[in-house]
This record gives C-alpha cells, structure tokens and sequence, in this order.
C-alpha cells in the first residue's frame, strides 16, 4: 500500500450526485484518464441518474477531479465529503457504467426530481431527539454492526435492494410520522427517501453529507452518535473528526471487527471471525489459511497483497 508523509496525507472524497446525465457512457473513458494521469485511486459509478463514487489521490488531485466534474452542468453542485488515509486505501482506479449509482432496483424512483428535506448536522440531533421522530439506518446490517444513532431502527438489510420489502412491511408504522433516514453520505439515504414519498410517506427526512458530514462538523461531546462508521475502503471505519477507527475486516467474510471481536478465540487472522467461524467449512478454512500464508509471505518480500494490504492497525 502506497504511504503518505505526515504532511502529505491521502485526501478522501466520497462523493454523489443525483442528476439527468443521458450521456454518461462518453465520461467513463474521460474520467479514467484524468483520473490515472493523476494517481488517483478509487472507484465511479457513472449512469443516467448521475454520479457515486469514493476516490484518493494527493489533495491536488482530489482537488482537480472535482473542479473537473463541477465544470460538466449536470453534476454541477456535486456533493462531495473529504477525510484523509495515512496510507492509500484503494488498488486501483475504476470507472464503471451501471444502470443505477446505487442500486434499489425500482425503476419508478426519481431522486433527481422528488426527495425528502434535507436536514443539516447542526439540525439534526434536534430532529432525531424528538420521540415523535422515527428514525431509520438505511444502511446494511454489517455496517450498523459498528456504530449508528442512538434510538436508530436497523432494517437488518443484506443489500439496498432489501429496503423496499423492509418498508412496505412497515408502511402502516411509517405513515402519518416524521421519518428521519441516514447513510453513511447521504445517497442511499436520499434515494430512500425518494423511494418514501413514492409510496406515500410524505412527512421524510434525510441527513445531507450523511454520517461523514455529521462525524465532520458535530463535536464529540454534543454528537448523539454511538461507535464507529463503516467505510468502503481500506481505512474499514472512521469516528469523530473522520479519524481514522479502529475496525478491521475479516478477510475471510468482509464483515467489520471491532477490537473485542479480534479478541475472540473464534478469530483467526485471514481465515476466520465470530461471524462466520461457524458458517465455514473445513475446505474452506484450508483455501483461507492458504491464501493468508500467501499474503504474509508477500509482505516478507515487500510486495503487493492479493486480498488487500493491511495496515498497520490490522496486524495483531
């Protein structure tokens, strides 16, 4: 994994935006050049409602591609949060046309022209301190599993293409009732709240930037949220202030580690965790002990690592 100096750190931008762009195909090979020719790493999503994606690269790198994307009208007022990574947290650049930037799969939803209230940080402890509120995680149960909002409901989602089941089960309980929804940066969150007014809950809310935002600009001692975030990169968490946090990932079932559950006699490095140590066969546990030699055998060498490069947060 590439390494910064403590002056240089890696600038992080998750960024989205929601908007008509029927000619998203001719920006995929644009944006990948630009991208390459700056050493910038990370991954786009690109179709005809807009633009998701997490990049690193230098701060002047980060800082050009966004200055590049505002210049194309439709993503102009492109929502963008940064933190920084001691170390490169992506392998490699991708720039890749989907069908949706996040995906639902209810071709009905139309987040560019009918969503909830947005609701700043600085608003939003109010709003979600109200018992009258219900507020909602629209993230997936491995991310909740580290952290969330205090008085949070967890749909217990596998995938966002869950969420619609989850909420025309609950549509009586939703009806009639502020709903206030968040995500980790404001864009499945607001597709669910686009989803929400299709389906007639009208009175939704969601947190504009998402958690990042909130984790940015409320202060620890005022902020109502609990643990760590979960992110999509090597970094695996953040907390307050975007610090980099203390979870790892199992690299046998991708799911998050706290501390206490690398703790556990049902933990072993690459091959297995608490969550999927009894879900795994003896071939399995094999083929991952296998592949866990390989990569510390290549980290002897200095070389680059085939299931992702721990840092050093990740070795015991």
């Amino acid at each position: 994994m590439i390494s910064s100096t403590p002056e240089q750190r890696f600038r992080v931008a998750a960024l989205y935006r929601f908007a008509d762009l029927p000619g998203y195909e001719a920006l995929r090979p644009e944006l990948a050049a630009f991208c390459c020719e700056r050493g910038i790493r990370g991954t786009l999503l690109l179709a005809a409602e807009g633009i998701n994606g997490t990049v690193a690269g230098t701060p002047e790198a980060i800082d050009a591609l966004i200055t590049h994307l505002e210049t194309i009208p439709a993503l102009k007022g492109i929502e963008v949060k940064y933190s920084t990574a001691s170390e490169m947290p992506f392998h490699r650049m991708k720039v890749r046309l989907k069908k949706e930037i996040v995906t639902m799969g209810v071709p009905e939803v139309d987040p560019v022209n009918q969503v909830g209230t947005y609701v700043e940080p600085a608003d939003w402890n109010t709003l979600i301190a109200d018992p009258d509120t219900l507020v909602v995680d629209t993230r997936n149960a491995y991310e909740t599993a580290i952290g969330t909002f205090s008085r949070a409901e967890d749909p217990e989602t596998e995938t966002f293409r869950d969420f619609p089941a989850w909420a025309e089960r609950n549509l009586n309980r939703l009806k009639g009732r502020k709903v206030a929804m968040f995500c980790t940066g404001g864009i499945r969150c607001e597709k669910a709240t686009a989803y929400m007014k299709l389906i007639g809950v009208d009175d939704v809310y969601h947190l504009k930037g998402g958690i990042l935002k909130y984790l940015e600009e409320v202060p620890p001692e005022e902020s109502l949220w609990e643990g760590e975030c979960f992110v999509f990169d090597e970094r695996v968490s953040v907390r307050h202030g975007l610090e980099e946090g203390d979870a790892t990932l199992c690299r046998a079932c991708r799911h998050p580690l706290t501390p206490q559950e690398r703790a556990s006699p049902l933990f072993q490095e690459g091959v297995s965790c608490p969550h999927c140590a009894e879900t795994r066969s003896e071939a399995d546990r094999a083929r991952y002990a296998e592949r866990q030699r390989q990569v510390e055998l290549a980290e002897q060498r200095g070389e680059s690592f085939p299931i992702g490069t721990p840092s050093e947060k990740h070795k015991t």
